[in-house]
């Protein structure tokens, strides 16, 4: 993995020296690492057999889920907001949005969401959030990337939603910057873990109605002055770990596009939202 200052390019490169026999050498270089890592790997999953990241039964390959636990986890799939990602009935060939998003301009462009808020999908939610269960970071990174695609471009910078620093020091990790670094890495995209930062603590929003988010998260969320270039006429991929109102989404965009980003979309792992 290639990496410019914080910014880490997703596609890796390999070179070779040394002309035809280099090469040669290279090869079996190459072929030797990866015999000795296919041996390490099944040494390890002898001494520790994969297990279900829902509930930890046996699984056939690691970080995979069980029957069970799949069939408990509310993969959104089908039509769907275009805006926030909430499952729609019907089909359609355009562009449709759900009665929320219709009565709550959204800032950004495109949302997409892979899991509704619910059930199993709530339950690894709040591993990763609060559990240090850091390892569901990449798979749910696999989700994510199949919901969101189609929204984005070779130039799109992937930036996760910030963490003021005393809630950093005390969870230790920003479950939000593990889901953008993996996410990026799947879809091949530079990612910058610090351009937006929180220097104002945010009150907890539990029991908060959607109107008093937004006032309260209004202005909390910025971009670092050291990364505000990144974004200058680029397209800006905001990822967070749930999608409530969109109050917490809406002040990174509106700190996205007053950095100079020509567009802003977002992506989740998961949706709360009404039973469909």
């Amino acid at each position: 993995m290639e990496k410019q200052g914080w910014i880490t390019q997703g596609a890796d490169s390999v070179a070779g020296e040394g002309g035809a026999i280099g090469q040669a050498g290279s090869i079996r270089h190459m072929l030797a690492d990866r015999f000795w890592a296919s041996g390490m790997q099944t040494l390890v999953q002898l001494v520790y057999p994969p297990r279900c990241l829902g509930c930890g039964g046996m699984v056939e390959s690691d970080f995979g889920l069980c029957g069970a636990c799949w069939r408990d986890t509310p993969f959104i799939g089908g039509l769907s907001c275009d805006s926030c990602g909430t499952p729609l009935p019907g089909e359609s060939d355009q562009a449709e949005h759900c009665d929320e998003c219709l009565e709550t301009t959204r800032p950004w462009s495109q949302g997409r969401a892979a899991l509704l808020y619910k059930d199993k999908a709530r339950h690894l939610v709040l591993g990763l959030k609060h559990g240090d269960r850091q390892d569901i970071a990449k798979p749910a990174a696999r989700w994510m990337a199949r919901s969101c695609r189609d929204i984005v471009q070779s130039e799109t910078l992937v930036v996760p939603i910030p963490l003021h620093l005393h809630r950093h020091l005390a969870r230790r990790y920003n479950q939000s910057a593990l889901l953008a670094e993996a996410l990026a890495e799947e879809l091949g995209l530079d990612w910058c873990p610090d351009a937006l930062e929180r220097r104002r603590p945010t009150p907890s929003l539990n029991g908060q109605t959607p109107h008093q988010r937004f006032e309260t998260l209004s202005g909390r969320i910025s971009v670092s002055p050291w990364r505000a270039e990144l974004m200058q006429n680029r397209h800006v991929l905001i990822v967070d770990d749930v999608f409530t109102s969109g109050a917490t989404l809406s002040a990174a965009t509106d700190a996205c596009f007053a950095a100079g980003a020509s567009d802003v979309s977002v992506s989740v792992l998961a949706r709360v939202a009404k039973d469909t």
